[in-house]
């Protein structure tokens, strides 16, 4: 799972264009230039409410500042979005260049869909959010080794200013509690009980983690500040365990308004009804391929009298790599990944391999899924992405515990999907740049990318070892599954238990990851899940269509250079430029015209 989207709103998610992508007018560089310039302002104009996180999208000057929980808050961020699209819609009217057109029309979809979630937000649901999660998640950002150490300076000045001991600036603590505690009476929905239970259990990790993110780099003088923000945290904490959680519902089911704005914003354009369907015919299918495979990778690997899939994952998972070995034993699987790329022709490799490291307690209690770490797209300098691993800790005893990231079997579809040819590719090929900030932030949603993950851990999987072969089928499982059970729970058509039976005897998840699941698809990220099989289906669709339209002739590296070349483009849009400009050249080369057909 690609991490980065830390809290709703801060980045746009949907984009539903319709645009021309014609031949080139200018230079390549000349239009992403003057495309980036106008993200540029997009970007800023919203720096302001969230800049702890413009920073790590690559917007400069805000560094030191701090979240916005002011006076009318959702009001004032709706005013700028308007302005935003008033600003875009006179650039549009000028604008002769199809490519930057067609950019300016994913921005002001952007601020189109960022009113839309503010304002239904705004009148249906309580803001509720996890500050000390936010407040880790920013420091772990400006301080993370990639960053120079003139700007992770701004975080001895973030400090006081979270403390209240900067001049003119209240303790951040008490602002959340105002924002949240003057809207206690009003009749909007109030946060699930599970997920406030969550924070509160996990809150300590994140303020003890700031110890760690500070202690971990040359920063001087911080300590009485940090301790000062740490007590302030602790006290929020209870506030919240006193006046949060005596308030919060018993049922985690969404009002299907919101649902289906969740989709939207997740880059899913289907019902849940739609989707429902494809999931449980895909989980079908996808079963019957593990069922027929089991057997062989049981030859393959000396399991006599196993035949059945469950059986045989649960003996790969006796396979378990722990300690030092385990990143040496990721590294081997990501090479071996690039010659199954290179030896096959499947897409361009970068120079340098792909990097991989394991989370720090905080960092898995923060996210406790493996995923990349991307790192500014914007004005980046050099830091590149991140494959990480959740931290598995060894016990007391000396002994470890079993876990679903620490077998071999396992490491090839999850390299594939977070590395190569999955996540990684998508990110390094657009920090090599000629990719607008347009499509490499405004365009960004789950649909494309995580779509693209799977598709690419699809691609190499035929290359893979049986063992391999049949964990990248439990993971298509697994996201056939989701795209099912992820609408059923939201619209309360199946229990927690229902799911959770599935996620445990069928997809073969362990305890950990089924509970991470349901709390993904119940109250951390409700319909995300969904985004990774429909994204899937599309390229698929895509793919499918383009062989057919070539007749035979289908060049599999210059397609997937193409698709990694057009950023984060939208399934729709993505279409039309494989269309025009994929598809329809070719046809022209070899038979002296182009029929295009959508």
């Amino acid at each position: 799972m690609l991490m980065k989207t830390l809290t709703r709103g801060l980045l746009a998610t949907t984009m539903l264009v319709s645009a021309a992508f014609s031949a080139p007018v200018m230079a390549a560089e000349d239009w992403v230039e003057r495309s980036n310039k106008i993200a540029y302002e997009i970007l800023e104009s919203g720096a302001k409410f969230a800049p702890e996180f413009s920073g790590q999208t690559g917007v400069d000057g805000y560094d030191e500042d701090i979240f916005d929980l002011g006076e009318n808050l959702e009001q004032r961020r709706m005013a700028v979005s308007r302005a935003n699209i008033e600003m875009l819609a006179a650039l549009l009217e000028r604008e002769e260049d199809a490519r930057v057109r067609q950019d300016i029309e994913i921005m002001i979809q952007s601020e189109e869909d960022s009113i839309e979630s503010t304002q239904i937000n705004l009148d249906r649901v309580l803001p509720y959010f996890s500050l000390s999660r936010l407040i880790f998640a920013g420091f772990n950002g400006l301080l993370d080794k990639q960053v120079p150490l003139e700007r992770q300076q701004a975080a001895l000045v973030r400090l006081k200013k979270y403390t209240g001991q900067a001049e003119g600036f209240t303790p951040l603590t008490l602002q959340a509690r105002e924002l949240v505690g003057k809207r206690f009476d009003s009749g909007l929905i109030r946060p699930f009980r599970g997920e406030v239970e969550q924070d509160l259990e996990r809150a300590e990790e994140f303020i003890k983690g700031l110890d760690e993110v500070f202690g971990n780099t040359e920063l001087k003088g911080y300590e009485e500040d940090l301790a000062l923000l740490q007590t302030q945290l602790r006290a929020h904490v209870e506030w919240v365990r006193a006046e949060i959680l005596p308030r919060t519902r018993e049922s985690a089911v969404l009002p299907r308004e919101l649902y289906e704005l969740n989709l939207k914003n997740w880059g899913v354009d289907l019902s849940p009804e739609a989707l429902i369907e494809i999931g449980r015919v895909a989980f079908m299918n996808i079963r019957n391929e593990m069922i027929a495979l089991a057997p062989l990778v049981a030859a393959d690997k000396g399991y006599d009298g196993v035949t059945d899939y469950r059986a045989v994952i649960t003996l790969l998972k006796e396979e378990q790599v722990h300690g030092e070995a385990l990143l040496d034993a990721y590294r081997e699987v990501m090479l071996g990944l690039d010659a199954i790329i290179e030896e096959n022709d499947l897409m361009s490799l970068p120079d340098e391999p792909a990097r991989v490291r394991m989370a720090t307690a905080a960092e898995t209690a923060q996210q406790p899924a493996a995923h990349l770490d991307v790192p500014r797209l914007v004005g980046n300098t050099g830091e590149f992405p991140e494959f990480i691993v959740p931290l598995i800790a060894q016990n007391e005893d000396g002994s470890w515990p079993d876990s679903d990231y620490a077998f071999k079997a396992q490491m090839w579809t999850l390299s594939a999907h977070e590395a190569r040819p999955g996540h990684e590719m998508q990110f390094t090929t657009m920090l090599r740049g000629g990719v607008s900030t347009a499509r490499a932030i405004f365009a960004f949603n789950s649909a494309n990318v995580e779509g693209w993950a799977l598709y690419a851990e699809a691609i190499a999987k035929p290359y893979m070892p049986l063992d391999g072969q049949l964990l990248s089928l439990q993971g298509r499982l697994l996201r056939a599954q989701r795209i099912w059970m992820d609408p059923m729970l939201n619209l309360g058509l199946a229990t927690r238990e229902d799911a959770r039976r599935i996620l445990m005897e069928e997809v073969m998840e362990d305890e950990t990851g089924a509970k991470s699941e349901l709390d993904r698809y119940i109250f951390r990220m409700p319909g995300q899940a969904t985004a990774y099989y429909y994204g899937y289906s599309k390229l698929l669709g895509l793919r499918a269509d383009t062989e057919l339209k070539l007749k035979g002739n289908f060049p599999e590296k210059e397609f997937h250079d193409f698709i990694l070349a057009q950023g984060l483009l939208p399934p729709q849009v993505l279409r039309k430029a494989v269309m025009e400009n994929f598809v329809a050249p070719r046809l022209k080369a070899g038979s002296g015209a182009a029929e295009v057909v959508e």
